[in-house]
């Protein structure tokens, strides 16, 4: 199964290295304008940091804390393989960190994981069963394994789309996946397209 968790991670990473930086900064502004119809309504938001290539999410976040939405962001802590929670009213503290990822450190604001009502997750391949493939190192799946109360909202571009994904018991499945084309509800009985 990790061969083929694996071969999918390479070409997911060589369908998203294809697309363009214009490319990338439409869709991943079609993305948040998804993401923002999908979040009305809740209070508090845990998002991703983008870093390149991914869908990018700094536009998401200044976006919800101008609606009066409470943005949470992840900060990776290496000893423990696990995350810790700092609300980010303002993007413009964010340094890159471990693994290259945007983190405000020295301007932490401890969050609870209780209090988060959604997560907006990075993908590096998914199917339309609401299956995903991260990087590896499982940092999400072991965050929603201990808190699995927040919906899940898994973000990626279409072109990472895979057929199918291996998932094993500690594989989180994702409530919806946001790619530029709109968004895919994912439920027991499949997946129900909300493609705008």
């Amino acid at each position: 199964m990790s061969q083929t968790k694996a071969a999918l991670r390479q070409q997911a990473k060589e369908a998203r290295s294809l697309l363009s930086p214009s490319e990338i900064a439409a869709h991943s502004a079609a993305i948040t304008r998804h993401l923002l119809d999908l979040l009305n309504g809740f209070k508090t938001v845990m998002a991703y940091v983008s870093k390149s290539p991914e869908a990018e999410t700094k536009d998401l976040i200044v976006a919800l804390n101008r609606r009066g939405i409470q943005v949470v962001v992840p900060i990776i802590e290496r000893e423990t393989h696990g995350l810790r929670l700092s609300y980010l009213p303002d993007p413009s503290v964010l340094v890159p960190s471990t693994f290259n990822v945007p983190e405000p450190i020295g301007h932490e604001l401890p969050a609870r994981p209780a209090d988060v009502e959604v997560v907006v997750i990075p993908m590096l391949a998914f199917d339309a069963e609401g299956n995903r493939l991260g990087y590896g190192a499982g940092y999400y799946d072991r965050f929603l394994c201990r808190y699995p109360h927040p919906m899940k909202v898994g973000v990626a571009f279409s072109s990472q789309q895979a057929r199918s994904i291996p998932a094993d018991e500690n594989d989180v499945k994702m409530d919806y996946i946001v790619t530029e084309k709109g968004i895919i509800e994912c439920n027991g009985r499949g997946a129900v397209e909300k493609y705008k």
